[in-house]
């Protein structure tokens, strides 16, 4: 069976929610640790097949230290990811395998057209890195800043995430998976 990682970044909750429901797909076609970014390794094993992370969109893209401080104010409980962002720990991050595939997705705010998204960031930072992109990057929405999610995303999720175990299963010929 594969194995896949599920890192992501979250504020007030959704892209947490929606790393869950992803990782729910996924289970059906692999072994799958979902982690927050600040518990996340920096050395992912070369026997991870599917790297997926997420992280809500933040002044256009990743959040910063200073964004992050910003979201704080936005509630009177402690956000979720307040010391470490996906955008540093991609800078530290180290993979094992050049074959290991990703997938990235964000949270956005639910208005018409906003600029910017963390997921556009995370597969470019990855792409730099040499990896191939497992599918096409997704945004998730959210109602205003803090959430939540609008109907019927988390279901999106876990279908994403069912298309994402699929597509990982059938990238590989059987005769070559031994774990």
């Amino acid at each position: 069976m594969k194995n896949a990682l599920v890192v992501y970044e979250s504020m007030f909750g959704a892209a947490r929610q929606v790393a869950e429901a992803v990782a729910d797909g996924l289970s059906r076609s692999a072994r799958c640790t979902v982690v927050e970014v600040g518990d996340a390794p920096t050395v992912v094993d070369k026997d991870v097949d599917l790297l997926v992370i997420g992280a809500p969109t933040h002044a256009f893209g990743l959040s910063t230290p200073d964004t992050r401080h910003e979201a704080q104010k936005e509630t009177n409980t402690p956000v979720i990811s307040r010391d470490l962002g996906v955008r540093e720990w991609l800078a530290a991050l180290v993979l094992l395998s050049p074959t290991t595939r990703t997938a990235a997705f964000d949270t956005h705010v639910k208005q018409r057209w906003v600029p910017g998204s963390a997921a556009h960031k995370i597969a470019h930072s990855l792409v730099h890195k040499g990896l191939t992109e497992a599918q096409g990057r997704v945004s998730f929405r959210v109602d205003g800043t803090t959430g939540p999610l609008l109907d019927g995303e988390l279901a999106r999720a876990q279908q994403w995430g069912a298309e994402l175990g699929r597509s990982l299963v059938d990238a590989a010929p059987a005769s070559l998976d031994h774990r």
